[in-house]
């Protein structure tokens, strides 16, 4: 079993910017890649950005690319998601998930099993 445990969100102003970290445990020596996802109220749960945690790479979702970078520290089974200049439409509930399977540059959600609780972020307008 894989557990996921998200931190760093909170309540920002427009424009500066945010690391949320998502720490792994358990299982995790077999994981694939893993991935930031977000959902706000009444809609879909969005993906933002992946990692294959090789170290062969990143994938991003086009709307989020080139403000929001995923990085990994595998010594400390941690992912980060830094974003940068924070709109408030990026306000959503920010969630880690994980996949041991193969799906290449994947950011659907059905491609990741393991998932954690989420941690909100709050851009105010």
């Amino acid at each position: 079993q894989v557990r996921l445990v998200e931190s760093g969100g909170g309540s920002v102003q427009p424009g500066r910017g945010l690391r949320l970290s998502c720490e792994a445990s358990g299982d995790t020596g077999s994981l694939y890649a893993m991935a930031w996802f977000r959902q706000a109220p009444g809609k879909e749960r969005e993906g933002l950005a992946g990692i294959y945690t090789s170290g062969a790479g990143t994938y991003y979702a086009g709307s989020v690319e080139g403000r929001f970078t995923i990085t990994q520290d595998k010594a400390k089974n941690t992912v980060y998601l830094q974003m940068f200049i924070l709109k408030p439409e990026d306000t959503a509930m920010y969630y880690c998930a994980a996949t041991r399977d193969f799906y290449y540059r994947s950011l659907l959600p059905t491609s990741y099993p393991y998932w954690g609780q989420g941690t909100q972020v709050t851009v105010l307008s």
